[in-house]
């Protein structure tokens, strides 16, 4: 018990925390709620199931960041929410605006840690409108893979994000861009299948069309390789799409790259994929950075090609985007990108074999926003953490 006190003692003596803490103790926060945990709580403060429709419209329909903001509401009732709940909404920090139109957003949580998010506009339309705008969102403070290419992995790993903070991702962004956000990936920080539950709470919201409104069609969720997940959303109603960071297709490289292959090697992932296709009937995507010397080969173009009439599938080739900022050691600090010729002649290659393939642009490297870049440069100094791995 003495250790209880002293725990607690040091952990509410933590000042970015402690408001947090009283928050989440006396009210309950409605960003993150579904409809259905919204009608419990109206109906637990004695309204009708009805004040759930509206309270889900204002929270992600309209955006509302308080209660007070929700003006078909009675007076008496907002009263009676400000007074039992909260919407917590993240901080904005900073933005960064790359050259090529691309946004990264720094956002503080409630408990002072903070996450980042990218706002990635996409070719342009003849016409000279967008054809779409994807927003990257985190789903953990940090990460526990230790992906040797990935800056965010580099930080360790902090705490899982809640379903709604993963909401309010797409929210504030919304909030920010005078354009509408037309696709979502689940590619930031963090590995999604680490926050499952959260993540498909997240999804379902954000998909509804009482809700965020975007197309379960352009939701794509990205993993390191988690078979078992990989094989749960094949057998769950959540009709999105699947991205695999692949990156070799030999045991022992991938190893060296990605950690998480000795828990589940590349065999036991191919076959989670061939079990998502033929019960999906969806294509996965294979993301594929091409590090120079070492998995652009011709054997490496040979596996793709045999892996490809298993499974149909799609291909991202991805520049390697430096991560020395992080200061990476052993692997992490040799791998150097495949030189941008070389990467075309690897897609063409695929191609031949009738593999669809997109080489994916270097967008928001100026700001350290591309792909593998996320990291709060703050937190890498914090402990690492492999609950969960």
């Amino acid at each position: 018990m003495f250790e209880v006190f002293l725990f607690l003692n040091s952990y509410l003596a933590l000042p970015h925390i402690f408001p947090y803490l009283i928050v989440s103790m006396t009210k309950k926060n409605l960003k993150g709620f579904n409809l259905s945990e919204l009608q419990a709580f109206v109906e637990g403060l004695g309204e009708k199931k009805y004040r759930a429709v509206q309270l889900y419209s204002w929270l992600y329909a309209k955006a509302a960041q308080n209660f007070d903001e929700m003006t078909d509401i009675s007076k008496d009732f907002r009263v009676a929410l400000n007074d039992s709940a909260a919407i917590s909404n993240l901080q904005p920090v900073a933005q960064s605006v790359s050259t090529d139109g691309t946004t990264k957003f720094l956002f503080s949580l409630e408990d002072g840690l903070a996450i980042e998010s990218v706002l990635i506009p996409s070719a342009k339309k003849i016409s000279g409108e967008d054809k779409r705008l994807t927003l990257c969102v985190s789903t953990q403070v940090g990460c526990p893979l230790d992906c040797k290419f990935c800056a965010t992995g580099a930080m360790g790993f902090l705490r899982n994000l809640t379903a709604g903070e993963i909401i309010d991702q797409v929210i504030q962004v919304q909030r920010n861009s005078a354009k509408r956000i037309t696709n979502l990936v689940y590619m930031g920080m963090g590995e999604p299948f680490l926050n499952y539950e959260n993540v498909m709470k997240s999804i379902d919201i954000i998909n509804d069309g009482r809700g965020l409104n975007i197309g379960a069609r352009h939701i794509t969720i990205s993993t390191a390789g988690y078979a078992d997940r990989i094989r749960q959303l094949a057998d769950e109603e959540h009709p999105v799409k699947l991205a695999l960071s692949l990156h070799s297709l030999d045991n022992d490289k991938r190893t060296k790259l990605m950690p998480i292959t000795k828990k589940f090697p590349v065999d036991t992932l191919i076959e989670a994929l061939d079990y998502y296709y033929h019960k999906k009937r969806s294509r996965p995507t294979f993301e594929y950075i091409l590090f120079d010397g070492f998995n652009d080969t011709a054997a490496d173009i040979k596996a793709f090609v045999k892996l490809s009439r298993r499974i149909p599938c799609k291909v991202n080739l991805i520049p390697f985007h430096s991560i020395s900022f992080m200061h990476p050691s052993g692997i992490g600090a040799s791998l150097k990108p495949t030189p941008a010729p070389r990467i075309e002649a690897f897609a063409a290659a695929l191609r031949e074999a009738d593999i669809t393939v997109m080489v994916r642009s270097s967008s928001g490297q100026d700001i350290q926003a591309a792909c593998g870049q996320l990291a709060v440069i703050e937190s890498k100094s914090q402990p690492r953490n492999t609950e969960g791995v």
